[in-house]
């Protein structure tokens, strides 16, 4: 393909290399060049392409595409562009043929609650008779094939390949969680949505955003459209006051949810178990009974998250129904943990303070005993959020194991004590164990009949980082080497 008509689209584009130069594939990371491959230069957080321009020139890069002005010796193989990412994403839709125009994209964005809703939105279009895919932060769905997720939201280059590939594999739709980081670092722009899904925004990534606003502008400009058309669709909690901003805007077709009584999809009522919730919602279309295996009150909401978008794609009420209650589980989602010990384990992924008060007080609702958490902070991350969360676990639940999460290059102790604070603030007695193996241990220990157990932060990640090396660790399988230590072990059906 010439590269003319890879990056024809790209306003200020300022073109050395030959317009008819061929180019046989793209690449952004060096270690994926090849000869005829067009190199394209980032800048990133750790990162800079620039460097390794030498080397993928010497690897047979036909040209370079950067936002830098060319060097001399270098003018007839550059091309120079305003928005580096955003050529990125023109030339890699147009490479492969536009794969995103054969597919209904629904992008889920938020705080918390996208990786669950994404889940659930992806089961009600299989439901329907839809081949859709999944991206997010725990793995990606392309058809029959999965792998393990590498971004939350990949580059733009990947996700169109990942999109020709579904749209191989018979797919017509795709579930994406939409980071906030994707959309300022253009990951998405030029990809049209049929619909968005706003979930709520709460305190994170504030190293990167630095304010709130910031970090709401972020999310908003999947609802005003990256480079296309805004969404047809916005499915929008309406229970959270960053929520009802977003009404500002127009829509095609606006679908409100949550508790409230004066959104379009809500909760009549509902009942839950230790096994299953129960809810009546009100449709604009009418009443729908729901069953699900995902309990709690934050996944209520996650449902009501779904069922709105599903609403607005005009998805049928059996498939939202058969939809929602074939998902069974989420990995790292208040997943259960059973080794037929009377208390319940649950581990969950809740890493900001809101989310750990919404998995605790779900827990609450469970407890018919006492609560006992289990959690960390992770390292180089917004440290404001650490006694925030620490405050949080010391106001509702009544054992605080205070451990590590990833502490990355930050001393243990050090955010330990940063969430210390917050709880301290609670009057809450704090175990604190710096080691995470051990300090589940502690927690599990202490649990009797009746006790819920929360094992809070890494959810389904099964790694640890520390500053000078990665080590296997999921709080899953930790979690039940310890309670069959403890004499616990589970029960084989019959």
């Amino acid at each position: 393909m010439k590269v003319l008509d890879l990056v024809r689209g790209v306003p200020g584009l300022e073109l050395g290399a030959s317009p008819e130069l061929e180019v046989q594939s793209l690449a952004y990371d060096s270690r994926r060049v090849e000869p005829g491959t067009l190199f394209f230069a980032i800048q990133g957080e750790k990162a800079d392409g620039h460097r390794f321009i030498p080397q993928v020139l010497s690897q047979g890069a036909v040209a370079i595409v950067s936002e830098r002005p060319a060097p001399a010796e270098l003018a007839s193989r550059w091309v120079k562009v305003p928005v580096i990412r955003r050529a990125l994403s023109e030339a890699a839709r147009a490479f492969l043929g536009h794969p995103e125009s054969r597919l209904r994209l629904a992008g889920i964005t938020g705080t918390n609650g996208k990786t669950t809703t994404a889940y659930l939105l992806e089961s009600i279009l299989r439901s329907s008779g839809v081949t859709a895919g999944l991206f997010g932060t725990i793995e990606y769905h392309l058809g029959a094939r999965s792998l393990p997720a590498g971004n939350t939201t990949p580059e733009s280059l990947d996700l169109a390949a990942y999109f020709d590939e579904l749209v191989r594999a018979g797919g017509s739709a795709a579930v994406m969680e939409v980071s906030s980081h994707a959309v300022a670092q253009e990951r998405v722009w030029g990809f049209p949505f049929a619909a968005a899904v706003f979930t709520n925004l709460t305190r994170d990534h504030l190293d990167y955003h630095h304010t709130m606003e910031e970090y709401f502008r972020a999310k908003r400009r999947l609802f005003e459209g990256l480079g296309t058309s805004p969404p047809a669709v916005a499915a929008i909690n309406i229970d959270d006051p960053w929520g009802v901003r977003l009404l500002e805007l127009s829509y095609a077709r606006c679908v409100t949810y949550g508790l409230r009584s004066e959104a379009a999809v809500r909760v009549k009522h509902h009942s839950q178990e230790l096994s299953r919730l129960c809810a009546t919602f009100s449709l604009p279309r009418g009443e729908i009974e729901i069953e699900s295996a995902l309990i709690g009150r934050s996944n209520l909401m996650n449902i009501l998250a779904a069922v709105a978008a599903a609403e607005g794609l005009g998805v049928s009420e059996e498939a939202i129904r058969e939809g929602v209650r074939a998902l069974r589980r989420v990995p790292g989602r208040f997943e259960r943990v059973d080794q037929g010990q009377p208390f319940l384990v649950v581990v969950d992924y809740a890493h900001t303070d809101d989310a750990l008060r919404n998995v605790l007080t779900t827990a609450r609702e469970l407890v018919r005993g006492r609560l006992i958490v289990v959690f960390g902070c992770g390292g180089d991350r917004d440290r404001s959020k650490r006694p925030l969360m620490g405050e949080a676990a010391g106001e509702l639940a009544d054992i605080v194991v205070l451990t590590s999460d990833n502490p990355r290059s930050e001393d243990p102790l050090a955010i330990i004590n940063d969430a210390l604070v917050g709880v301290q603030r609670t009057g809450r007695h704090c175990l604190l164990e710096t080691d995470r193996e051990e300090a589940i241990r502690r927690g599990l220990e202490q649990a009797r009949d009746g006790d819920v157990v929360v094992i809070a932060g890494k959810g389904h990640e099964a790694y640890q980082i520390f500053s000078d090396r990665t080590v296997p660790f999921d709080d899953r399988e930790v979690a039940r080497r310890v309670l069959n230590s403890l004499g616990y072990e589970a029960r084989l059906a019959c």
